[in-house]
């Protein structure tokens, strides 16, 4: 038996026992100020013995030999049988096992390589490495680390390819106490669900969301300085300045601001334009197990002082999650703005793709997980999302103000298999209501570690 335990059970029990007549002796009788102080003497010293036998013990435990090591061919059930992790801990005095320091230094990596096949148009069949990520995080002491991350898209990056190589992290923390943290560098802005959690094995379906995509342009990151509190009701802020947005990107002669209006504008800290400076904020709530509530808004000027009207670029979103169970539920609404744009369409009239108004998207997901065992883990799921890249647009004439862009709706059916934590395999059927032609069925395969 541990000594330490054998001692740790009497202490407590003398501890208790002395508190108990001390609360007792309150509520029989008033005692005088002296009989309270001789308890008090009493208690103290009787620690004091304690406290020295547990020294004692510790400087007789350091002192011994460490046992000679097992013969070859000497059966496992002679000595006691200890894991990895715990032959790395260390014991403290009553048992209390200390978990090893987190290296300096850690790898860490995700990627998904994914199957996409239009049902109507099987030609267009695609097998991609659509993204792989390679970082790591330096700790330099227990204030103070850097995080990095690049992320290589499409397997091949050069000038006839498709592929992007790209810093996606690089940022300094510091941490100021055990409630607040700053960053400095480039990072993820805290929006939606999906943005700062991306990982293949972090959601749901073999693509990620179109909301989280075409209205939440991910992955969203910026440069500057960002606050971070953690605060023990399960509130966390997140807050603060950095790049933003560039109108001056905008091709009115390709469907990129179609596709994702954010998304065609945003600079990534690549030689990005910092005449304005944009702030942002998000809160999110998990005061309660398994539940997270949460919101965010990013709000800067676009123009970059290169044009005579100051446009600001405002995007806003509203998240829940749930995961009570087996279930697994979220939902999220998510709406930006660029204002002053009637003054930068006008000269782009005639062109197929305008700056819009206003733009906003939906959904809400559920999965379940029906089988597990060991690792495995089958979880199916069903999502239901609409989006509107182009919901208005700022009137410039009659004749000339374009018609709002079409909303689309988008069900997902599928299910997420993981092979070991770390490692899923993925597969989905998408409909689409307004145009049936980019009907799917995908195949994926993601890690993270």
């Amino acid at each position: 038996m541990n000594r330490n335990r054998a001692w740790a059970l009497p202490f407590k029990l003398l501890v208790a026992a002395n508190l108990a007549m001390l609360v007792s002796g309150a509520f029989a009788q008033t005692p005088t100020e002296q009989e309270l102080m001789r308890k008090v003497d009493q208690l103290a010293d009787e620690l004091t013995k304690v406290k020295e036998q547990l020294k004692q013990m510790q400087e007789e435990r350091a002192a011994a030999p460490a046992p000679a090591p097992a013969a070859a061919g000497t059966p496992a059930a002679s000595a006691p049988a200890t894991s990895a992790a715990a032959s790395a801990s260390t014991r403290e005095p009553g048992g209390v096992t200390i978990a090893p320091a987190e290296p300096a230094t850690v790898l860490f990596s995700y990627g998904e390589i994914n199957y996409n096949r239009p049902t109507k148009h099987t030609e267009d069949t695609e097998v991609d490495v659509r993204r792989f990520v390679l970082g790591f995080q330096h700790r330099f002491d227990e204030k103070n680390k850097v995080v990095t991350e690049l992320e290589i898209e499409h397997a091949v990056s050069s000038a006839d390819d498709p592929g992007e190589v790209e810093v996606e992290q690089a940022y300094v923390e510091h941490m100021l106490n055990p409630t607040w943290s700053a960053r400095g560098g480039l990072f993820l802005i805290p929006a939606g669900l999906l943005n700062e959690k991306h990982e293949p094995t972090a959601y749901y379906g073999v693509e990620r969301n179109f909301v989280e995509t075409t209205i939440i342009p991910t992955t969203w990151r910026e440069a500057g300085v960002e606050i971070i509190g953690n605060f023990d009701n399960g509130l966390t802020l997140q807050t603060g300045l950095g790049t933003g947005f560039d109108l001056n990107k905008w091709d009115a002669t390709s469907t990129e601001g179609a596709e994702s209006p954010l998304g065609s504008i945003h600079q990534e800290a690549a030689l990005a334009k910092g005449h304005d400076i944009s702030i942002f904020a998000a809160l999110n709530w998990r005061g309660i197990p398994g539940l997270q509530l949460g919101g965010s808004i990013f709000t800067g000027e676009a123009s970059q002082g290169q044009a005579t009207t100051d446009s600001r670029v405002t995007l806003w979103d509203l998240h829940a999650r749930w995961t009570p169970g087996l279930w697994d539920l979220s939902a999220l609404y998510a709406r930006g703005t660029i204002s002053n744009t009637a003054a930068l369409n006008t000269p782009l009239v005639g062109n197929p793709t305008l700056i819009p108004a206003s733009f906003d998207g939906w959904y809400t997901q559920a999965a379940y997980k029906v089988w597990s065992r060991g690792d495995y883990a089958l979880t199916p799921f069903v999502r239901l999302e609409q989006f509107n890249t182009a919901r208005s647009f700022d009137d410039i004439g009659a004749g000339l103000t374009p018609e709002p862009g079409v909303t689309e709706q988008v069900i997902t059916v599928g299910a997420n298999f993981q092979v070991t934590p770390g490692i899923v395999l993925k597969a989905d059927v998408q409909r689409f209501r307004e145009v049936e032609d980019n009907n799917r069925f995908d195949l994926g395969l993601g890690w993270s570690f």
